[in-house]
């Protein structure tokens, strides 16, 4: 934890929400893309091997929120099996911060490639396995926007933590 008598908060310009169109998927789709580059702007730069590093009695780490994120997207838009959640939340130790915020921004970036083929906001997400279940793209992108927002608040708050940087 930063020592509040000699570490300063280091401001980061806020950035504002989206604007965006007025159709429902293109609300939908800026606010993920928006709170995507909000998560990834929280662990980008951040130091090792505090990154790495739990500040709370869960566990949580700064690195481990971003790569669990990955894995999210991963499961949800490119039908990926994750067999354990828990182990999303540590990214691999040969991982550097860099190697992490690549790997998220190529995840969003093919997720994205799925969603610019899916016109029918009701439709199944388009699924790998024909064999598993898909919800709709409309289910998968709320909870998209849900889960990426609540860690990246998590991701605000350890980085505070970290090294004093605050700010969307």
């Amino acid at each position: 934890m930063p020592d509040t008598t000699t570490d300063t908060v280091h401001r980061r310009r806020d950035t504002p929400p989206p604007r965006t169109g007025s159709g429902e998927a293109e609300v939908l789709r800026g606010f993920l893309d928006y709170l995507r580059a909000s998560a990834a702007a929280k662990v980008e730069g951040a130091p090792e091997p505090r990154v790495r590093t739990s500040a709370v009695p869960s566990g949580t780490n700064l690195l481990g929120l971003l790569n669990h994120l990955t894995f999210v997207e991963r499961s949800m838009f490119l039908g990926e099996d994750v067999t354990d959640w828990q182990a999303t939340f540590q990214a691999p130790p040969e991982d550097s911060v860099a190697d992490v915020v690549a790997r998220y921004r190529e995840t969003a970036e093919r997720a994205n490639g799925v969603l610019d083929r899916c016109a029918d906001l009701g439709a199944p997400v388009p699924r790998p396995r024909p064999d598993r279940p898909a919800p709709s793209v409309r289910w998968a992108l709320t909870h998209m926007i849900e889960e990426t927002g609540r860690h990246a608040g998590h991701a605000d708050i350890l980085r505070e933590l970290i090294d004093g940087t605050a700010g969307r």
